[in-house]
């Protein structure tokens, strides 16, 4: 069964732990300086948050599935479909070792579809892509920049 992810950057990742700990009704799964991870079931999200990236929102979206046969299911959806993929392999960021690609939407949104095959004790402690350390979680870049999710001002509608 696959998990849908969302990583968030936040400026206060203590006020954002304990706003997200309320929100949720549960303590993060996993907490370092710099980050913490939900892995909720109701309704069953992997939720992160970093201060990592440099303006607060939204970074990427995914899918975290339960074994590989699902990851490349994945995969293939995204090449029938002829989407840009980018296929990472195995690569260690947010403090796990992932086997992992991305896609990214015609809006520019980056989505990560991953298996965790074990965490890290460092973030990106190993990494074989040395300019991923400076990302959140090891997102694609165009130009340099990380693709990421383009929030938008607050508005009075949704």
């Amino acid at each position: 069964m696959k998990r849908f992810h969302v990583h968030a950057h936040v400026n206060d990742l203590k006020a954002s732990i304990a706003f997200y700990s309320k929100l949720f009704a549960a303590e993060p799964t996993r907490v370092e300086a710099d980050y913490a991870k939900w892995m909720l079931e109701d309704p069953r999200i992997n939720f992160a948050i970093s201060t990592r990236g440099d303006a607060a929102g939204v970074d990427h979206l995914g899918f975290q599935t339960d074994d590989a046969e699902e990851l490349a299911e994945l995969k293939t959806r995204a090449q029938d479909a002829d989407m840009a993929l980018l296929d990472q392999g195995e690569t260690n960021c947010c403090y796990a070792r992932s086997e992992k690609h991305w896609v990214t939407d015609p809006q520019g949104i980056a989505w990560e579809q991953f298996h965790t095959l074990d965490n890290i004790p460092v973030f990106g402690e190993g990494t074989r892509q040395p300019e991923a350390q400076a990302s959140a979680c090891c997102a694609p870049t165009t130009r340099g920049k990380p693709v990421g999710v383009a929030v938008k001002p607050a508005s009075s509608c949704c």
